[in-house]
């Protein structure tokens, strides 16, 4: 049995030191307005020479793991640097460490745009640095959040009832989503924890993000609290497996907590069916949540809006201005019919933060797990209000278009195979050859990618659907044009006749299922050039 002791002197932190005194002279304030003015303008001058020159920069950054670490100074100065010189390193040292997602020809995971406008806004938000957790800490961080996200609500043709709020991040928006599922699954989770009470299970695709399983390992779920639901052939859900597997849980005793339906998944940008979906989650009383982190924004174009049949009957969704809204990162908003549910879950408020105007008004804190909320809201009004509603769905438009016409070309080569249907600004396809088994083929569908993004000039990304590599072109970038389209086809074309021929000349591959050299590391072409500034 342990006896309670008491704490010697020297195991307790003093309750105050001496500091040294202030050295005569010595700075003690921030940067001078002035010399503030001079460096501004030097980096804003950068920053918009490089939005014009972006192009001619590769995409892909040019260095190998740690290289930036062994080049940067192994402790911090220990006294001031030079603004001018800090500038300069940015220039020398980070900049050839940028994979250049601003790039025309970006077009990995999903293409985005840093807009001219929501960086003015980011700029001004940092330079007024406020934390928005409550309304009296930020009155107008708070307000414009409401304001803006009311714009977008209606933007996107959703009904008066959602309640938006600003993450930073698709995978946060969808973690309090969950969480205030798991809040109306088990309402006494809040003061007891999961432990000793029945399991939960969270239902998805087998093409839903991974951070529904992220969330569901943090919300104490476990990986196997998430059960992935088939899709069908085009890879959407198939509700009336859905439909099964909850009855299957329920019969075994695990209690069912959410549905995740997706609209644009992050392979294909397929999007689920999600009214379907919604009746099943309805009759089991289940949280009905939406992923449209991706293609959300294309809500606002009528021609589009079907493809989200069902989402306004959802109990949250998430869409990203980060993604596809021209706004840079990071910027993820959460709707929801149910901000209470999502209060009970997360609102703890410390004396320290009690203010006057509770009850009159919302606290952004209240929402979600961080307590300090950036002026995301800034750079959002500022991108809707330089665009225009019109002006983004004409832009949507103009990338869906870019990625149809391109889809086009890929059904029309011979070799080429477009392996889902294109909703959004997503091109989904593959090389195939009939001398090639199929992990050869595999094989040959990496070389492929990898010897187009070292050309430098494109940047593309994979993915595997039905046990086969596919490739991805993800097209979301103010600055893309078809002629970027069209190097980006032409070097896809010639990489794959290189390859091969290569394959061709090493034999036949077909009695070993592999491509061999043209697949390796050492196959793939070394850049055109190791230079990180444009050129």
């Amino acid at each position: 049995m342990s006896t309670r002791s008491t704490p010697s002197p020297s195991d307790l932190p003093p309750l105050s030191t001496e500091i040294d005194p202030r050295p005569a002279g010595a700075a003690t304030g921030d940067l001078p307005p002035e010399d503030f003015r001079v460096q501004a303008h030097a980096a804003v001058d950068w920053m918009a020479d490089y939005l014009a020159g972006v192009e001619h920069y590769p995409v892909l950054a040019r260095v190998r793991p740690g290289e930036l670490k062994a080049a940067l100074p192994a402790a911090a100065p220990e006294e001031a640097e030079d603004m001018a010189q800090v500038l300069q390193d940015f220039e020398d040292l980070i900049v050839p460490g940028i994979t250049h997602w601003n790039h025309p020809s970006f077009h990995g995971y999903f293409a985005v745009t840093g807009s001219a406008p929501g960086i003015l806004g980011e700029m001004l938000a940092s330079t007024l640095n406020i934390n928005a957790m409550v309304w009296r800490s930020s009155p107008a961080g708070t307000e414009l959040e409401e304001h803006v996200l009311g714009w977008i609500r209606a933007f996107l043709g959703l009904p008066e009832a959602y309640f938006g709020v600003i993450q930073d991040t698709a995978s946060s928006s969808s973690l309090v989503a969950l969480a205030a599922a798991r809040q109306q699954a088990y309402p006494e989770v809040r003061e007891t924890g999961l432990f000793g009470l029945p399991r939960g299970r969270i239902y998805a695709s087998q093409e839903a993000h991974s951070s529904i399983e992220k969330a569901g390992i943090t919300l104490g779920f476990g990986l196997e609290g998430v059960r992935k639901i088939p899709v069908d052939d085009v890879f959407r859900m198939d509700p009336e497996a859905l439909r099964s597997a909850i009855e299957e849980d329920l019969a075994a005793g695990i209690r069912p907590v959410a549905v995740v339906a997706t609209v644009g998944t992050t392979s294909t940008t397929s999007p689920d069916p999600v009214r379907a979906i919604a009746r099943v989650a309805r009759d089991h009383g289940l949280w009905l949540h939406v992923d449209a982190a991706y293609a959300g924004a294309a809500a606002s174009v009528p021609e589009l809006r079907p493809l989200f049949a069902g989402w306004e009957e959802a109990d949250s969704i998430v869409f990203n201005p980060h993604k596809w809204l021209f706004t840079p990162v990071d910027c993820s908003v959460l709707y929801t019919r149910h901000p209470g549910t999502v209060k009970q879950a997360f609102s703890l408020v410390p004396e320290y933060l009690v203010t006057p105007e509770q009850g009159e008004s919302i606290n952004l804190m209240d929402y979600g797990v961080a307590l300090g909320r950036r002026f995301r809201a800034l750079k959002l009004w500022f991108v809707m209000r330089a665009f225009g509603a019109e002006g983004i769905r004409e832009r949507i438009r103009e990338h869906v278009r870019l990625a149809r016409d391109l889809a086009v070309q890929v059904e029309e080569g011979e070799g080429w195979e477009l392996v889902a249907p294109v909703p959004f600004s997503t091109v989904v396809f593959r090389r195939t050859s009939p001398t090639l088994l199929p992990e050869a083929q595999d094989a040959l569908n990496m070389a492929l990618m990898h010897a187009v993004n070292d050309t430098g000039e494109v940047f593309l990304s994979h993915t595997r659907l039905n046990g086969r590599i596919a490739l991805r072109l993800s097209i979301g970038n103010l600055r893309t044009e078809a002629r970027h389209l069209a190097r980006s086809w032409e070097l896809l074309q010639d990489g794959a006749r290189r390859l091969e021929q290569e394959i061709a000349s090493a034999g036949d591959v077909t009695e070993h299922g592999a491509v061999g050299s043209p697949g390796s590391p050492a196959s793939i072409p070394s850049p055109i050039s190791t230079s990180s500034k444009p050129a």
